[in-house]
């Protein structure tokens, strides 16, 4: 399969998301921007892989062959069995949203999340995708960052595109310093509802930040102690990802 085809698979695969999960040919054809005869030999294509799937209303979505290599990620597979138990807890503690992620390139990638039945909805979902500096485990991944994607990051930033408090490409450059002091950060968001979180950088065993988790709750019901319970399960995965055969 020649690289102009590779990447028009892409381009199909990728017209889905957690707002499109499953989509008419003709849906495929117009998110992905290819022709409707491509889209269709494509997607029938990918089918018999079982890199997707057909619903008997004609509809196509994800299939699971796609989610068994998917899984298989080094970056994704061992950082959430590490995570996982912590998570769990962390969520047991509060009953809110618990968010793992990573970083790739200039955007986070988000793990997993883990939330409580009565928690406020959120529009993080797992394997999206969001700028860096819009969520708290985005900022931490930016503070440790490369020195190139934050310059790149800066460059680009617009008010309103990260926390409340953060107005100018400035005041994201001062919180990114303090995240490197102070190894936590404490966010929050009054749109489009009031919520608060925390924020903590995972680091692997040669002590580089891989990864970053938070907890966010209803702005309400924040607390000091949940900073310490964040920055305590980012210290713990660290440790499962440094132990030995792990």
């Amino acid at each position: 399969m020649g690289e102009a085809v590779i990447d028009k698979a892409f381009l199909l695969l990728r017209a889905f998301d957690a707002d499109h999960p499953a989509q008419s040919l003709a849906s495929l054809a117009r998110r992905s921007g290819l022709p409707r005869s491509t889209a269709l030999r494509l997607a029938h294509k990918l089918r018999e892989t079982g890199a997707l799937e057909r619903l008997e209303d004609g509809r196509f979505v994800v299939g699971l062959g796609l989610l068994e290599i998917a899984s298989l990620a080094p970056r994704a597979h061992g950082l959430r069995a590490a995570a996982m138990p912590v998570m769990l807890g962390l969520l047991g503690a509060t009953r809110q949203h618990v968010l793992l992620a990573v970083r790739d390139g200039r955007e986070t990638f988000l793990v997993e999340r883990l939330s409580g039945p009565k928690a406020d909805p959120v529009w993080h979902n797992v394997g999206g995708r969001t700028a860096l500096p819009t969520t708290g485990v985005g900022m931490v991944l930016l503070a440790h960052a490369p020195a190139e994607v934050q310059h790149e990051v800066l460059a680009g930033f617009r008010p309103g595109q990260s926390g409340d408090g953060l107005r100018s490409a400035v005041d994201l450059r001062r919180a990114l310093a303090e995240i490197r002091r102070s190894g936590y950060i404490v966010g929050e968001r009054s749109s489009p509802w009031p919520r608060s979180t925390a924020a903590a950088p995972i680091r692997g065993a040669d002590g580089d930040v891989v990864a970053s988790i938070s907890l966010v709750t209803p702005s309400a019901e924040f607390v000091s102690a949940h900073v310490n319970a964040v920055r305590t399960c980012a210290k713990a995965v660290s440790a499962r990802l440094d132990a030995p055969g792990d």
